[in-house]
């Protein structure tokens, strides 16, 4: 595994568990408001030092009985052809998983649902549908975005979460992203970060007011049994 990060504690990436976060290397999609652009960014990332995975397991061993599970994020993780089996590693040693995901490939998520070995997954969805030629430039990423949401309404527990960002969300897009989407469990409104952006014109944009945010998620929120906004 290609490891740029880890959090040693979080309270808030794992809902309702006390987690560590793990940040993979490498990511397929170039939304441009990503704020971990040093595990995105071809040329950052020659420059960013990587964590070996031996010292990250010695610190998991360290923290059994005081943590209760793990993210892993990224960039995006199931890019790491050995995801699977770094999995298996953590569950080991009795953690929880959760994995954060754009939902590119969707053959992944299905492997790991079939196996049982995430607990909690994380979709990031860009925007709709027809708006995902921004973020990604794959012919049959659509199909696969879709796919993917499928899978993830199988898993024991999932959100679906977008990142607002003005001149790329409009009030629109959350209902169509709602009427796509409909009846899944969780669906968050998430606030955009203006720091460390992928494209460096972002670190310049006003985020979206807290009121506005609320304004999309109560057009949201009868499409899904919660709906919550995020800041």
């Amino acid at each position: 595994m290609l490891l740029g990060g880890l959090q040693k504690l979080t309270l808030i990436d794992f809902p309702g568990r006390v987690a560590a976060t793990v940040f993979t290397i490498g990511c397929n999609f170039f939304c441009p408001f990503c704020y971990n652009s040093e595990l995105v960014d071809a040329k950052k990332i020659k420059k960013h030092p990587q964590i070996p995975e031996e010292d990250f397991f010695n610190f998991l061993k360290e923290r059994q009985g005081m943590l209760d599970g793990v993210c892993i994020t990224g960039g995006e993780p199931t890019l790491q052809a050995d995801l699977p089996e770094f999995i298996k590693k953590i569950k080991e040693l009795r953690f929880l998983v959760k994995l954060d995901t754009n939902g590119a490939r969707p053959e992944i998520l299905s492997d790991l649902l079939e196996q049982k070995l995430v607990d909690y997954i994380a979709m990031d969805i860009k925007g709709p549908l027809e708006k995902y030629h921004k973020f990604a430039d794959a012919a049959d990423i659509l199909e696969k975005i879709h796919q993917s949401t499928q899978i993830i309404r199988q898993m024991p527990d999932y959100e679906f979460r977008t990142t607002a960002v003005p001149s790329l969300h409009e009030k629109e897009d959350f209902l169509s992203i709602a009427r796509w989407l409909e009846g899944a469990k969780k669906y968050y409104i998430q606030q955009f970060k203006a720091e460390k952006t992928l494209d460096s014109a972002y670190s310049s944009i006003k985020p979206y007011p807290d009121e506005q945010l609320v304004e999309f998620c109560q057009i949201a929120k009868p499409y899904f049994e919660i709906c919550e906004v995020r800041v």
